[in-house]
Formats: structure tokens, C-alpha cells, sequence
């Protein structure tokens, strides 16, 4: 991908517009987790070393361009200050003369956070004039927000075609792993795809058919699949009207080389509650008052084979209920056998999406991935092949 990078700069006494992603979940006015404002400190740490003056830009929740208290981004700027290790300044507005003057004011090595972006209805309408607006605050626009990146909103898309642009470090490094995990792979790729509906990863499954030599499906999904291949899933979550649609990318990963991965035995319940009564049957055997809501042994042995052949590997979605124990189990073990063969060095796994960062961390597995995206649309959207506008404001600029 063609894109300019920080370091294709002379930041040093330069105003830098650094687009985060900021929208972190919280209790009261306490952050639950970091992760996102974790992942920025390489890139404030460059900046600030590098003498620059950082304005910090975000968006939080979805205020729908009017001002609330509840989505103010006040509370964020001691929690940013104790995460970064520096001092940083909160400014109410986020353009206007006021904004001016407290960013004109700033001193090299200066952290100033900006009010929310959403506070403004010309954000996500990607107003020209409000992207103007938010331009004359800085001399560079950095892009660090991967996970805001599929929307082309003035404050990932417009600035961009105002100012010379640059991918921050987090963005930098989403990006070459993506890049490295379905555009450029290490042969065979293995994808893993769980979740519970087709019609929500039908664009995922698409595209993934061209791109890899192995699919697995797990969850919900899986369950269609088998139904559309004569299984009969009793009370299983499946979608019986999308039984055409999984036989036709059935039909067209066969014609184009993908093996497609259904589970071979299952974990079934009667009742889905902790520790409930379960069982493992074949897929052929699943009772009519019982429900599948995880993988069986058979179907974990086999996966595992694949993946030990592979040396790339995509993962979004559980394969199973893990949420709800014992019923994580295989999806703890296909996880933990990606960390090891990854830890190894054997293969390239790359992770995110939806469910999967908290899947992967209930297997403890997360920490040995080559990469985890804590992006949601933006990671699904990139596996379903879309360009992102966020992404494309780069390349355009490089």
C-alpha cells in the first residue's frame, strides 16, 4: 500500500492533527480498558520526542452532531495523562476561534485533546467546511485510527485532502499486518470465521473463499451451512433461508480450490445455561429437542491439522458458545494452537472483529498473535474486500 508514514516528515515544531480513536468503553467516568489509548502511546511518544505539538481528535459514542455532556471528552484527559505518561490539555471546542487560540498557544511537546468531533453534525456528514475548519488547527494530518477508518467522515477523510497526511505508528502497523495476512500471505492461509449469521458475513465469506485455502466456519453460521448440506440441527441457532446462499459459496469454493471447513461432531444442550447437560454427537445425530453450541473433539483434531500446515492464518468470530461455559472449549483450543504455532514461528496469525478480542483473551491466547485489530466494521469491512476511506485518503496523498 502506498502510503506516507510519520517518519516521511519533519515533524519539529509542526502542529500535528493525530485522528485517534478514542471511543473507549466506560463506567461512570472510569475507562474499563485501555487498550485503545495504550496502542497510541508509541505514536504520541514519537511526536512529542520528535518536538511536535499534538492535537489529539476523536470522536466518543453517538451524540448525532449535538452537544452532550455525557459524550464529553473531558473525562479522558487525566486518564490519557497517567496512560502516556505526559501532561495533557483538554479544550472544549473542537473548532472555532477559541479552538485557535489554544492550539496556536501550544509549545513543542504539548498533548492538547480536542472536545468530541460528533459534538459537530459536519463530522460524520463530512462537511467541507467543517474539515476546513479543523484543518487550519495543524500543519499535518496523522491518521491513527484504523477502527474509524470505513467511515468518510471530515475528520478521516476530509482533513486528509487538506493537509500532507501520514499514517501514525498504530495505523502503520495495522495496515502492513493486514496487508501481510491477505493481500501479500504466506501460502496456505487459513481463515477462521465463526459468528452467529451468514446474512452478517456474507461479503466476509465472499471474498475469504478467493483469498485462502482453508475456511473454517464455526457458530451459528456453521450450523446453516451444515443444514443446507442435509444435516438436520434440531433447535440450533440456523438460518434456514440463507440455505441457498451457503450452497452457492459452497458450490464456488469448490470450483475455485477453498476447502471449506464444516464441524464434523458437535457439543449439543438441551437448555443453554452454565454447565448445562451436554453431549457430543456427530453431525448427522443431532437431537430435534437439542441445540449444537460448540465443536466436538473430532472437528477440533482436524482443524488442528489444518492449521499446523498453514502459515498464514485469519481469525474473526468464535467457534462456538464461549461465553457460556464449559462451551468454549473449541475455541480455546483452536486459538491456543494459532498462539503456539504462531510463538513458534511457524505461522502469521492476524485476529479482530466483533467477539474475537474477547474470545481470544478467554482462551488466553491473544498475547502470542502476530497482530490483534481491536477494529469492529472497519476489520470486517477489510475482510470483506472494501476499500476504506480513512485507508484511501492515505494512499491518495503518498
Amino acid at each position: 500500500m502506498n502510503f506516507k508514514t510519520l517518519k516521511s516528515f519533519d515533524i519539529k515544531n509542526k502542529t500535528i492533527l493525530l485522528r485517534a480513536d478514542l471511543n473507549v468503553p466506560k463506567q461512570g467516568h472510569k475507562v474499563s480498558d485501555t487498550t485503545r489509548i495504550d496502542r497510541l502511546k508509541p505514536t504520541i511518544t514519537y511526536l512529542r520526542e520528535h518536538g511536535a505539538k499534538v492535537i489529539v481528535l476523536s470522536h466518543f459514542g453517538r451524540p448525532d452532531g449535538e452537544q452532550n455532556p455525557e459524550m464529553s471528552l473531558a473525562f479522558l484527559a487525566p486518564v490519557l495523562e497517567k496512560q502516556w505518561n505526559c501532561s495533557v490539555k483538554f479544550s472544549p471546542v473542537c473548532i472555532g476561534s477559541n479552538a485557535q487560540s489554544i492550539t496556536s498557544s501550544a509549545k513543542e511537546g504539548d498533548v492538547i485533546l480536542m472536545e468530541n468531533l460528533r459534538f459537530n453534525k459536519g463530522e460524520k456528514a463530512n462537511d467541507p467546511d467543517f474539515a476546513a475548519s479543523l484543518a487550519s488547527l495543524g500543519d499535518i494530518y496523522v491518521n491513527d485510527a484504523f477502527s474509524a477508518s470505513h467511515r468518510a467522515h471530515a475528520s478521516t477523510f476530509g482533513i486528509a485532502e487538506l493537509l500532507p497526511s501520514a499514517a501514525g505508528l498504530l495505523m502503520e502497523e495495522e495496515l502492513n499486518a493486514l496487508s501481510n495476512a491477505l493481500e501479500t500471505p504466506q501460502k496456505p492461509v487459513l481463515a477462521v470465521a465463526g459468528g452467529a449469521k451468514i446474512a452478517t458475513k456474507l461479503g466476509v465469506l465472499e471474498n475469504l473463499i478467493e483469498k485462502v485455502d482453508y475456511l473454517v466456519l464455526g457458530g451459528g453460521m456453521a450450523n446453516t451451512f451444515l443444514y443446507a448440506n442435509g444435516c438436520d440441527m434440531g433447535l440450533s441457532l440456523c438460518e434456514k433461508d440463507m440455505i441457498d446462499t451457503a450452497k452457492k459459496i459452497m458450490t464456488k469454493a469448490t470450483s475455485i480450490g477453498c476447502e471449506i471447513i464444516l464441524p464434523k461432531d458437535v457439543i449439543v444442550v438441551s437448555e443453554l445455561k452454565e454447565n448445562a447437560a451436554h453431549k457430543c454427537v456427530d453431525i448427522n445425530n443431532v437431537p430435534a429437542d437439542h441445540m449444537a453450541i460448540d465443536i466436538g473433539e473430532q472437528s477440533i483434531a482436524y482443524i488442528s491439522e489444518k492449521i499446523k500446515t498453514s502459515k498464514t492464518v485469519v481469525w474473526n468470530g468464535p467457534m462456538g458458545v464461549f461465553e457460556i461455559k464449559p462451551f468454549d472449549n473449541g475455541t480455546n483450543k483452536i486459538a491456543q494452537l494459532v498462539a503456539e504455532q504462531t510463538k513458534a514461528g511457524l505461522c502469521t496469525s492476524v485476529a479482530g472483529g466483533g467477539d474475537t478480542v474477547a474470545a481470544l483473551e478467554n482462551a488466553h491466547a491473544g498475547k502470542n498473535f502476530s497482530y490483534i485489530s481491536t477494529a469492529g466494521g472497519a476489520f470486517l469491512e477489510w475482510l470483506e474486500g472494501k476499500d476504506l476511506p480513512g485507508v484511501q485518503a492515505l494512499t491518495q496523498k503518498g
